[in-house]
């Protein structure tokens, strides 16, 4: 099988369920958003020692946001009513949030901001939170202007963004480098 079809040649791309919409559509940007995010914690897990207690996890979540591009890509899985079964389901919020608790209760209390970077995989930790709060943003705007997102969908990615940053600081502690900080120039800050 080739990898390359020519079929989007012309600006357009096949959605998961049928039909073809142009490349700059909110379904396309969405889905190219989560697969950034993939690609960044790729990246991040790629730095991590093979032992790390973060890896498995990581690469849940990894899974998970595969399958999320799926969903905003218009793949859809319904009950025998027809009703929408979320990829997201509650129990995928619930580990984001056990993982937090977890190692939050091994990281040293925060007193100041965290700047982004320390390990080569903190740093990019960091990055995919940010591309994390960038797919928020646009998730919350599509779903109300354009396109069906449940909103248990959000919510995990919500979530995923606090995970991420957690997930940074814990990094920084496993590679034994200290957190950068924020110093602000100004007095009483």
């Amino acid at each position: 099988m080739k990898i390359y079809t020519k079929t989007g040649d012309t600006g357009e791309t096949s959605l998961a369920m049928g039909g073809r919409v142009q490349k700059f559509d909110p379904r396309v940007e969405l889905y190219g958003t989560t697969d950034e995010l993939n690609s960044v914690l790729g990246i991040s897990i790629s730095f991590l020692d093979t032992a790390s207690a973060l890896r498995d996890s990581l690469v849940f979540v990894q899974n998970l946001l595969f399958e999320l591009g799926s969903e905003l890509a218009g793949y859809h899985k319904l009950d025998d009513a027809g009703e929408l079964i979320p990829i997201i389901q509650e129990a995928d919020i619930s580990f984001l949030e056990g993982k937090m608790d977890e190692w939050t209760n091994e990281l040293e209390p925060l007193k100041h901001f965290v700047l982004p970077g320390g390990s080569k995989s903190a740093s990019f930790l960091h990055q995919a939170r940010t591309v994390c709060r960038r797919l928020e943003r646009r998730m919350v705007f599509e779903a109300k202007e354009h396109v069906s997102i449940p909103a248990r969908s959000i919510i995990f990615i919500n979530r995923l963004s606090d995970f991420l940053f957690v997930a940074s600081r814990f990094a920084n502690l496993e590679d034994k480098v200290k957190e950068p900080i924020w110093i602000s120039r100004v007095k009483g800050k």
